[in-house]
């Protein structure tokens, strides 16, 4: 890719547009993409209105931009990871999982889940590009271990796709509940457990063991 390829916000050597994308990822989680206006990154970026336009063309420029920086370019490190691991097929999806619960999964950004579910029909473009960016790039990463850990003869031979999904859901559930029910549900409630690592660790537990062929010692 060369530098004229790139968008305007990478193609500025001189720029430091870290502080919009910080004010506007904050903006997108607390009120949503429809009703974050420019004006309102602006003001939470502490600069004037005219200054994100330097950088980016609209919101949906900042709002990918958001995406990239703080999501998709994550899985490089993640794909390094799986590269280099020696041990389970289970260790190793135990290993990125909490990874990404650490370091997505019970932040700021887990909101963008969230809001990409909430708003998906409203803005499809924006749904297309989050699927593409996140969505795909998981489901290609934990599909490819599963496929490592039957070669192997840990896993039984089951349909990829579906225990994908199944190990995927509770890394979800968990991200949105964070950013809906969470935020409303009191505690005490017996609800607010799922946005912990410890249910998250108890869900894998439970579908990894449901994975393993029965008397392997994946753990």
């Amino acid at each position: 890719m060369t530098e004229a390829t790139l968008p305007r916000w990478q193609r500025k050597k001189d720029a430091r547009p870290s502080e919009i994308l910080d004010a506007a990822l904050s903006l997108f989680v607390e009120k949503g993409f429809r009703a974050t206006k420019m004006e309102d990154i602006a003001r939470a970026a502490n600069v004037t209105k005219g200054t994100p336009y330097l950088y980016f063309q609209n919101k949906e420029e900042i709002f990918k931009a958001v995406i990239q920086v703080n999501l998709s370019s994550r899985f490089a490190e993640l794909a390094e990871i799986e590269r280099q691991h020696s041990g389970s097929a289970a260790e190793l999806l135990q290993q990125l999982m909490f990874k990404w619960w650490d370091e997505v999964g019970c932040t700021e950004l887990a909101g963008i889940c969230k809001l990409v579910i909430a708003e998906a029909t409203n803005f499809p473009e924006l749904t297309q590009f989050y699927a593409a960016e996140v969505i795909q790039p998981s489901l290609t990463m934990v599909g490819r271990i599963l496929q490592r850990g039957i070669a192997n003869g840990e896993f039984r031979a089951v349909p990829i796709e579906s225990a994908t999904d199944a190990l995927l859901a509770p890394l979800v559930l968990a991200m949105t509940w964070a950013h809906s029910f969470g935020k409303v549900v009191p505690e005490g409630a017996g609800y607010s457990y799922k946005n912990s690592r410890h249910h998250l660790a108890e869900a894998l537990d439970l579908v990894l063991n449901g994975l393993c062929v029965p008397g392997k010692n994946n753990n």
